[in-house]
């Protein structure tokens, strides 16, 4: 039996040692920046001193050098999934999960969310639990290991007997560009994970990149 609750403890210890590392990294541009007397980035620098100058520069740096490198970097990721397919493990059309109730997506749907309108077009809601463990008994498990209860689990209802889509060539987008999230949890038999694991780590990175950079612009007050 494949051990998610493992694999995502694995991941989330990663996730760590590649963030202090992605820290130390970005902590280090910023400090190339700064001017002789300053005191730390964060701090209140009277507008138009050399501290708030560095403030502004540090911020152009994110957006125009390391957000730009990042979305590179992403893009890349999303193209070479166009190297692997398919397999009609059907896993990913029998087991939907999403942190919405069908009322709350439905509420998202009618105030133009595309996401929620695509997938209440083609997902309906199990009636328990226990029909969704049947399907993928060690997501939910490591759901419940995680203490995940605010998650509400969906099917797609055309898909048939032999796991092949009834309506293929009409599904949605949010079917067609399945996985496009290379952290994202996968069934070893889904014929992306091979995806998943060879670009897991610079995902990662560029994850925690984003997570520091937004902690940055939250508390920077040029």
């Amino acid at each position: 039996m494949e051990d998610l609750t493992a694999s995502v403890k694995n991941l989330r210890q990663k996730y760590r040692e590649i963030f202090k590392t992605s820290a130390d990294e970005i902590q280090k541009r910023v400090d190339e920046l700064k001017p002789e007397g300053a005191g730390d980035i964060f701090d209140n620098y009277p507008a138009g001193t050399p501290g708030a100058l560095w403030q502004k520069s540090v911020l152009k740096m994110f957006d125009e050098d390391i957000c730009r490198e990042i979305f590179r970097k992403w893009t890349e990721i999303l193209a070479y999934r166009r190297e692997f397919s398919c397999v009609g493990c059907g896993t990913c059309c029998r087991l939907a999960c999403s942190e919405f109730s069908p009322e709350e997506l439905k509420i998202k749907a009618e105030h133009g969310d595309n996401f929620a309108n695509q997938f209440l077009s083609v997902f309906v809601p199990y009636k328990s639990k226990a029909e969704a463990r049947e399907i993928y008994p060690e997501y939910i498990k490591m759901l419940e290991d995680n203490k995940e209860e605010d998650v509400y689990f969906y099917h797609c209802p055309k898909l048939n007997d032999c796991s092949r889509c009834t309506d293929y060539e009409h599904r949605p987008q949010i079917c067609r560009d399945f996985p496009d999230n290379p952290l994202a949890l996968l069934p070893k038999s889904c014929g992306y994970n091979a995806w998943k694991q060879e670009v897991e780590p610079v995902a990662l990175m560029l994850h925690s990149m984003l997570e520091i950079i937004e902690y940055y612009k939250d508390h920077i007050t040029p």
